[in-house]
């Protein structure tokens, strides 16, 4: 096992920056996810570590060593990729110890190591079978197997669940986590499913547009991102971003107001500088109430068209039109939101009566409310 260390990496490709000074630490031990739209560099960023492109500038470390000059199998490192690339006309046996027949291991202890992996993912009644003859999830665990079986420095795996269907994701995000702790091997993986980063990695960094915009755990980058990109990738739905004026502490919107209590201005002072300009606000989905059911002194109500809803049992996903202008967070990737038709999604109880063509109050938790520049789009502290 080893630590990785990125320092001001760049790679380009002709006159196209595709990573820009990357600066990034993984603990030995640690599971971090890299996250992004498409096109952000995290895949890049991934083959850079594994040795399949050049680095054009900066320094890789892997166990203390400066690899960046290293082929890929010089660098103890094991990858997991999105089409699991088994060897069809091998056993799941043969395919989880292929490596070692290679590296010239005996018989005898091929098959001790390869039975030790496949108890672990339990694969052990499979042994026999070819690729052909097994599920999705059952060729993502041989491919694991694979990797496991070299007890490599750290894991690389790059999108591996992408071609699962949506249950199986689920149960495999578990087990490829709850394996990561009982393996205890460094691991870096990438997926552009913020719910797979934030349900998985003890550390998660967030790339657009191949910068690094904020590496924290899931609990800090979802309570404290540092900046509307953020805010607006993390969460799902994503987060609800609108400009409006900031007037004695109140919030102007074009069709509704909002009072910041003391606390508020309290906990983000730098709000205080702009005291009579715009300002961008964002609040959750979770956040946003059906004034029916919600009360409290926190909770303010503003008029909404609700454009339609998606009853999904424990919740209602109800897609709203506020008087406000939304502001657009960045991802290339998101998808204007019923052409345009809603600029809110929230989340409601499934007591919830709205129905949709209706006006509503939908109450606000004001404090839950983000706050960032309307210019940099940086959060404001």
């Amino acid at each position: 096992m080893a630590g990785v260390v990125l320092e001001n990496i760049n790679k380009s490709f002709g006159n196209f920056h595709a990573i820009r000074d990357l600066n990034l630490s993984i603990a030995d031990g640690e599971f971090l996810i890299l996250v992004g739209p498409s096109g952000c560099g995290k895949s890049t960023a991934l083959r850079m570590i594994a040795g399949l492109e050049d680095i054009s500038s900066g320094s890789l470390m892997i166990g203390g060593v400066d690899v960046a000059g290293m082929a890929p199998k010089e660098r103890d490192i094991a990858m997991v990729f999105q089409s699991y690339a088994l060897y069809p006309h091998m056993t799941v046996a043969e395919n989880i110890g292929f490596s070692m027949r290679l590296a010239g291991k005996k018989k005898a202890e091929r098959q001790k190591r390869v039975r030790e992996i496949a108890d672990t993912l339990q694969l052990t009644a499979l042994l026999d079978s070819k690729p052909g003859n097994l599920s999705g999830g059952q060729r993502q665990r041989v491919a694991m197997g694979r990797a496991m079986v070299r007890a490599p420095a750290a894991f690389l795996m790059d999108e591996p669940l992408s071609n699962l269907d949506a249950k199986l994701r689920v149960q495999m995000r578990a087990e490829i986590a709850s394996l990561q702790r009982q393996l205890g091997v460094t691991t870096i993986y990438v997926t552009h499913d913020q719910t797979e980063a934030m349900t998985m990695g003890d550390r998660v960094a967030v790339m657009k547009g191949g910068i690094l915009q904020q590496v924290d755990t899931p609990k800090r980058l979802y309570e404290a991102p540092v900046n509307a990109f953020v805010a607006g990738f993390i969460g799902s739905p994503s987060m609800n971003l609108f400009e409006a004026r900031l007037s004695g502490g109140t919030l102007e919107a074009d069709g509704f107001s909002l009072r910041l209590d003391d606390d508020a201005l309290a906990r983000r002072p730098g709000l205080r500088a702009y005291e009579g300009g715009k300002v961008v606000f964002g609040i959750r989905p979770e956040n946003l109430f059906d004034s029916k059911l919600a009360s409290g002194a926190r909770y303010q109500t503003v008029p909404a068209q609700v454009v339609t809803i998606e009853e999904l049992g424990s919740e209602h996903v109800v897609h709203l039109r506020l008087d406000a202008v939304a502001v657009d967070s960045g991802d290339p990737d998101a998808v204007e939101d019923l052409g345009g038709m809603s600029n809110a999604v929230a989340k409601f109880e499934p007591a919830s009566t709205v129905s949709a063509g209706e006006r509503a109050e939908v109450g606000i938790d004001t404090a839950a409310l983000h706050f960032f520049d309307p210019k940099s789009h940086l959060a404001i502290s």
